[in-house]
């Protein structure tokens, strides 16, 4: 569910959408997401297919189709790896944070690579984005749920604001894009 409205990207210092074409699903909201680019926001923008929106991003990643999941954790890799989690906010407010760090130990960008297409540099510089503000959002559409994978996509991006304390903050949280209020 939503943990913040679309035009809390006003407030906030790095934006992801993934999963999604805002311009052409989401006009309004893709308004928003391009005047916060255009102010100074940090835009990123996974998607395996080119879309409009790229021209406002700062990071455009275009990654294998089906490798979302694969991507996602080895962001969480880079973020576990040089200790750019949020220590105070997992302790008070999640569990199990051990077991998924060794969970993400086999998703090292070199090695995924070969799977996402992605370079892992760019990788590095989306986790050390992400993880070194606390005003940090994520947009996600139909392509990240309705899918094979659906679920942990979702749980993947869950984590990443969990982990990095994106969350409950101004400019920060986590948003699923939808065409109805109702859908959720």
């Amino acid at each position: 569910a939503v943990t913040a409205p679309f035009y809390e990207v006003e407030n906030s210092e790095v934006i992801i959408v993934i999963g999604a074409n805002p311009t052409e699903n989401h006009p309004v909201a893709a308004t928003f997401f391009k005047n916060a680019a255009k102010n100074g926001s940090k835009l990123i923008v996974m998607d395996p297919r080119g879309q409009a929106l790229k021209r406002y991003a700062t990071h455009m990643v275009q990654f294998n189709p089906g490798t979302d999941v694969a991507l996602l954790n080895s962001i969480m890799k880079i973020i576990v790896d040089e200790n750019l989690y949020d220590r105070e906010y997992i302790s008070k407010q999640t569990s199990g944070f051990e077991n998924f760090k060794k969970h993400l130990n086999s998703f090292s960008p070199e090695i995924m690579t070969e799977i996402t297409g992605v370079d892992p540099s760019l990788v590095k510089d989306i986790a050390r984005l992400f993880a070194n503000t606390k005003k940090g959002i994520i947009f996600w559409g139909m392509g990240i749920s309705q899918h094979i994978h659906g679920t942990d996509n979702a749980r993947c991006l869950i984590s990443l604001c969990l982990m990095t304390g994106n969350i409950g903050n101004r400019g920060s949280g986590l948003h699923p894009l939808r065409g109805q209020n109702n859908v959720q």
